[in-house]
């Protein structure tokens, strides 16, 4: 297509695969392509953020970053929805939780995504949107979960624009029984609504904001497999 190669991705259209695993760390990616993809070859290393296309038992699939926040995941998944005829995105992903009987190693498959960013005002909507998840991919999700034997929560998260914040108000969030924070689902969400397409946010408990456990940055790049196994379940 005309519109391909973008500012953003390198690839020529055809190069990606209609189903794509996202994570916000390249390394998590170039992980992903050893550990589960047959045959995987590189079509993006355009500022770093790496992407995959390989097979997956006999399945067409890609791998690809997002970098952290909206903003970054925004721009990747508008292209890949709009430009290269993507059709499901599933990002895997990090997140803390703020409930706590969510424990760090366990899965959320997020539902649906609060947030306090203004990614929304774009669309000039009447009233105020609610990002969700596409329920056939969520159902399956959560039944991959249940045949694996994985931990998991199904329901809320809070896609916060901040990370460093002076004013978290986690305790309201708690209040309204959202389980954990991250970054970036709700503008995957966003996005995915308006191109009329899929997506499905999977993360893993990487740290406890309420009880203070945590995980190492190694760890956060390789041992979380569990999500990966399901996301890959849903090919």
């Amino acid at each position: 297509m005309a519109n391909t190669p973008t500012a953003h991705i390198g690839a020529k259209y055809g190069e990606i695969a209609e189903t794509v695993i996202m994570a916000g760390d390249p390394l998590r990616v170039k992980f992903m392509a050893e550990k589960f993809l047959d045959n995987p070859v590189l079509f993006n290393n355009v500022r770093g953020m790496l992407g995959f296309t390989g097979t997956y038992k006999g399945k067409r699939v890609s791998v690809m970053g997002h970098g952290m926040g909206m903003p970054s995941i925004g721009i990747y998944t508008y292209e890949l929805y709009n430009f290269y005829g993507v059709k499901t995105i599933i990002r895997v992903g990090s997140a803390g939780s703020i409930q706590t009987d969510l424990h760090v190693g366990d899965l959320v498959i997020a539902a649906g995504a609060c947030t306090n960013s203004t990614y929304a005002n774009q669309y000039e909507l009447p009233g105020t949107f609610a990002p969700i998840a596409d329920f056939e991919l969520l159902r399956h999700a959560a039944d991959t979960c249940d045949k694996m034997g994985y931990r998991y929560k199904v329901g809320n998260v809070f896609s916060s624009d901040v990370f460093y914040s002076e004013n978290a108000h986690n305790d309201k969030w708690i209040n309204m029984g959202v389980l954990a924070v991250e970054m970036e689902i709700a503008g995957l969400y966003m996005n995915a609504a308006r191109s009329g397409n899929r997506a499905l946010g999977i993360c893993t408990i990487s740290d406890h904001i309420i009880t203070g456990e945590v995980t190492t940055a190694e760890e956060r790049q390789t041992t979380f497999t569990k999500m990966m196994d399901v996301a890959f379940s849903l090919i």
